[in-house]
């Protein structure tokens, strides 16, 4: 349905396409950073941006969104995707927090430090070092082809 109507309303110009391209991109490396830290269900993800917030995969899904609204010129579309991330990211977080509460004894301590959505800006403690092959594993290339299909989608509607 998000789709069809990005497909459908989308209507950028080069000033849109120049504001929203690279702020849907900086969504696209913040969830590429913090694939590069998550070792699902097998450790508790703490460095990284992992240790500014304790989402950053949504919130990166949340800022590519919010880029390519502005892209788009649409203000509907904005309205569509936050309707979208309430009813639907925003329960599925919820649950995710449920099942790392039981999976792993500390993520209560984790989450009275670190902030759901929006990052804290002092420095966290853990300094591990982002790892590429995490990022494969996690398969975080989906989202840099759908940030691309996206994107393509934008430009072929400016320039036609």
């Amino acid at each position: 349905m998000l789709v069809l109507a990005f497909l459908f309303f989308a209507a950028p110009d080069t000033r849109s396409l120049s504001i929203g391209v690279p702020v849907a991109f900086g969504g696209l490396l913040l969830r590429a950073w913090a694939a590069g830290h998550l070792e699902k269900n097998r450790q508790l993800a703490v460095s990284g941006p992992y240790g500014y917030l304790r989402n950053p995969l949504y919130l990166g899904t949340l800022i590519v969104a919010f880029g390519f609204v502005v892209a788009a010129r649409r203000w509907e579309l904005g309205v569509l995707f936050a309707l979208v991330f309430g009813c639907i990211y925003l329960p599925v977080i919820e649950l995710e927090e449920q099942h790392l509460r039981k999976l792993f004894p500390s993520y209560e301590d984790y989450a009275s430090r670190v902030p759901l959505l929006l990052p804290r800006l002092r420095r966290p403690g853990n300094p591990r070092r982002f790892a590429s092959r995490l990022y494969k594993v996690n398969q975080e290339y989906q989202a840099a082809l759908g940030f691309l299909a996206g994107l393509a989608v934008l430009l072929w509607k400016a320039l036609r």
